[in-house]
Protein backbone atom coordinates (compact mmCIF):
# COMPACT_ATOMS: atom_id res chain seq x y z
CA UNK A 1 0.00 0.00 0.00
CA UNK A 2 1.67 3.66 -0.77
CA UNK A 3 2.07 5.94 1.46
CA UNK A 4 -0.66 8.74 1.74
CA UNK A 5 -0.18 12.52 1.19
CA UNK A 6 -2.15 14.97 2.06
CA UNK A 7 -1.65 18.95 0.35
CA UNK A 8 -2.75 21.74 1.73
CA UNK A 9 -1.93 25.03 -0.54
CA UNK A 10 -4.18 26.80 -1.70
CA UNK A 11 -2.34 28.57 -5.17
CA UNK A 12 -3.78 25.61 -7.49
CA UNK A 13 -0.36 25.20 -9.41
CA UNK A 14 1.43 25.03 -6.76
CA UNK A 15 -0.97 22.11 -5.52
CA UNK A 16 -0.57 20.30 -8.65
CA UNK A 17 2.63 20.77 -8.93
CA UNK A 18 3.09 19.08 -5.65
CA UNK A 19 1.06 16.34 -6.61
CA UNK A 20 2.63 15.82 -9.88
CA UNK A 21 6.56 15.21 -7.97
CA UNK A 22 4.42 13.07 -5.06
CA UNK A 23 2.59 11.07 -7.46
CA UNK A 24 5.56 10.34 -10.02
CA UNK A 25 7.38 8.91 -7.19
CA UNK A 26 4.41 6.32 -5.80
CA UNK A 27 2.82 7.92 -3.26
CA UNK A 28 -0.92 8.41 -3.07
CA UNK A 29 -2.25 12.04 -2.78
CA UNK A 30 -5.63 11.65 -1.00
CA UNK A 31 -6.86 15.29 -1.13
CA UNK A 32 -5.58 18.92 -2.01
CA UNK A 33 -6.97 21.55 0.69
CA UNK A 34 -6.98 24.86 0.64
CA UNK A 35 -7.65 25.96 3.56
CA UNK A 36 -8.16 24.59 7.42
CA UNK A 37 -11.60 23.03 6.90
CA UNK A 38 -11.00 20.91 4.10
CA UNK A 39 -7.50 19.63 5.47
CA UNK A 40 -9.23 18.42 8.52
CA UNK A 41 -12.37 16.88 6.72
CA UNK A 42 -9.56 14.87 4.09
CA UNK A 43 -7.04 13.86 7.23
CA UNK A 44 -8.11 10.61 8.25
CA UNK A 45 -5.42 7.98 6.70
CA UNK A 46 -3.18 10.45 5.45
CA UNK A 47 0.76 9.57 6.70
CA UNK A 48 1.97 13.10 5.88
CA UNK A 49 1.05 16.31 5.14
CA UNK A 50 2.61 19.28 3.03
CA UNK A 51 1.08 22.23 4.23
CA UNK A 52 1.39 26.21 3.06
CA UNK A 53 1.14 28.93 6.54
CA UNK A 54 -1.15 31.23 4.88
CA UNK A 55 -4.14 29.05 3.26
CA UNK A 56 -7.25 30.50 1.70
CA UNK A 57 -8.80 31.20 5.45
CA UNK A 58 -5.40 33.08 6.23
CA UNK A 59 -1.97 31.82 8.10
CA UNK A 60 -3.48 28.96 9.65
CA UNK A 61 -0.61 26.67 8.99
CA UNK A 62 0.73 26.56 12.52
CA UNK A 63 -2.28 25.43 13.88
CA UNK A 64 -3.53 23.40 11.73
CA UNK A 65 -0.19 21.36 11.93
CA UNK A 66 -0.39 20.84 15.54
CA UNK A 67 -4.00 19.66 15.01
CA UNK A 68 -2.96 17.16 12.05
CA UNK A 69 -0.25 15.53 14.52
CA UNK A 70 -2.33 15.53 17.63
CA UNK A 71 -5.72 14.55 16.52
CA UNK A 72 -4.63 12.92 13.36
CA UNK A 73 -1.22 11.53 13.64
CA UNK A 74 -0.06 12.83 10.98
CA UNK A 75 3.31 14.27 9.94
CA UNK A 76 3.59 17.88 8.71
CA UNK A 77 6.32 19.45 6.16
CA UNK A 78 5.78 23.16 5.84
CA UNK A 79 5.91 23.80 2.57
CA UNK A 80 6.63 28.28 2.52
CA UNK A 81 7.58 31.25 1.32
CA UNK A 82 7.43 32.47 4.77
CA UNK A 83 9.37 30.58 7.64
CA UNK A 84 9.45 33.02 9.87
CA UNK A 85 5.57 32.62 10.49
CA UNK A 86 5.98 29.43 11.50
CA UNK A 87 6.71 30.12 14.82
CA UNK A 88 7.22 26.98 17.04
CA UNK A 89 4.61 24.81 15.13
CA UNK A 90 3.84 22.00 17.34
CA UNK A 91 3.68 18.67 15.76
CA UNK A 92 6.07 20.11 12.28
CA UNK A 93 9.22 18.20 11.25
CA UNK A 94 10.22 21.02 9.31
CA UNK A 95 10.10 23.09 6.28
CA UNK A 96 10.84 23.89 2.58
CA UNK A 97 11.10 27.18 0.98
CA UNK A 98 9.22 28.15 -1.77
CA UNK A 99 10.23 28.18 -4.76
CA UNK A 100 10.92 24.46 -4.04
CA UNK A 101 12.63 21.35 -5.87
CA UNK A 102 11.53 18.36 -6.04
CA UNK A 103 14.54 16.89 -4.64
CA UNK A 104 13.53 18.40 -1.59
CA UNK A 105 9.92 17.22 -1.61
CA UNK A 106 10.83 13.70 -2.35
CA UNK A 107 13.52 14.02 0.48
CA UNK A 108 10.60 15.63 3.02
CA UNK A 109 8.28 12.37 2.13
CA UNK A 110 11.02 9.96 2.52
CA UNK A 111 11.44 11.52 6.24
CA UNK A 112 8.07 12.06 6.64
CA UNK A 113 6.93 8.29 5.46
CA UNK A 114 9.69 7.40 7.67
CA UNK A 115 8.55 8.91 11.01
CA UNK A 116 12.22 10.04 11.41
CA UNK A 117 14.41 12.87 9.90
CA UNK A 118 17.44 10.33 10.12
CA UNK A 119 15.91 8.52 7.22
CA UNK A 120 15.47 11.83 4.91
CA UNK A 121 18.19 12.08 1.91
CA UNK A 122 20.14 15.36 2.43
CA UNK A 123 19.08 18.60 1.01
CA UNK A 124 19.90 22.37 1.96
CA UNK A 125 16.39 22.88 0.80
CA UNK A 126 14.68 20.77 3.56
CA UNK A 127 15.03 22.19 7.28
CA UNK A 128 14.13 20.69 10.48
CA UNK A 129 12.74 22.24 13.32
CA UNK A 130 15.83 23.82 14.71
CA UNK A 131 18.63 22.22 12.57
CA UNK A 132 19.23 21.42 8.70
CA UNK A 133 19.40 18.49 6.69
CA UNK A 134 22.83 18.29 5.50
CA UNK A 135 24.77 15.85 3.75
CA UNK A 136 27.61 15.88 6.09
Amino acid sequence: MATTALIVEDEIFVALDLERILTDAGYHVKAIAADRLGAIEAADDCHFALVDVNLRDGPTGPDLAATLARDYGVKVIFVTANPAQIGAAKGALGYIRKPFSEAAILAAAAMASAGTPHGAAANDDLVLLDREISGG
